[in-house]
């Protein structure tokens, strides 16, 4: 039996529905009860059945706050805002549990397409956080360079202007000594002492 469209949904609007809520990945129950197929009521009933399977790590409700930020933060999610209860949030273990409880073609079809969203978000972090170290890297060297750089050029400084100044001592002539007078020198000649 084939499956609904959804199913060939593309994995970036998946992962586009994928948020950060308390420092974790999760998916709002409105949006994983629409890739699963059910009503997001029918979604929350069933969980709530099951509540054994859901721990903490796995399932939170949002604050009035949280979902005022998802509601701002998300087109899709505008609906939320006439809703009177608080959403739930799914983390990735809770998407492949509800998945289980569910147990409908559909659900466990998508769960499949879920926790690869999750994956691929992850190895994405993993490959900025590479990124990030080798651009910190770069950027240490490139300081260490512009440093012994202008250690350099300090140093050539110096050098040029002792040179220079060598240079012009050795071109002043040398100052001029009175020379002393040869023969016989008669008083005339004599430099005049001053009587103290």
């Amino acid at each position: 039996m084939p499956l609904p469209d959804q199913l060939t949904m593309p994995p970036a609007r998946i992962e586009s529905r994928i948020q950060l809520i308390r420092g974790q990945k999760v998916m709002i129950d409105v949006d994983l009860a629409e890739l699963y197929g059910v009503p997001t009521k029918a979604l929350n009933q069933a969980v709530k059945r099951n509540t054994q399977r859901f721990p903490v790590d796995f399932m939170f409700q949002l604050t009035a706050a949280e979902k005022q930020e998802v509601v701002t933060n998300c087109d899709h999610l505008s609906k939320l805002k006439f809703s009177k209860s608080l959403p739930y949030a799914f983390t990735e273990h809770g998407a492949i549990q509800a998945a289980n409880v569910l147990a409908s073609p559909q659900a466990i079809e998508m769960g499949v397409y879920v926790v690869r969203a999750f994956v691929h978000l992850r190895e994405l972090v993993v490959s900025n956080k590479e990124l990030a170290l080798r651009l910190d890297e770069l950027e240490k060297r490139t300081n260490l360079i512009s440093f012994k750089q202008e250690a350099f050029e300090h140093n050539t400084r110096v050098q040029l202007k002792q040179i220079i100044d060598t240079l012009r001592e050795l071109m002043t002539p040398p100052p001029t000594v009175p020379k002393r007078l040869i023969g016989f020198v008669t008083p005339d000649d004599r430099p005049v002492k001053r009587k103290k």
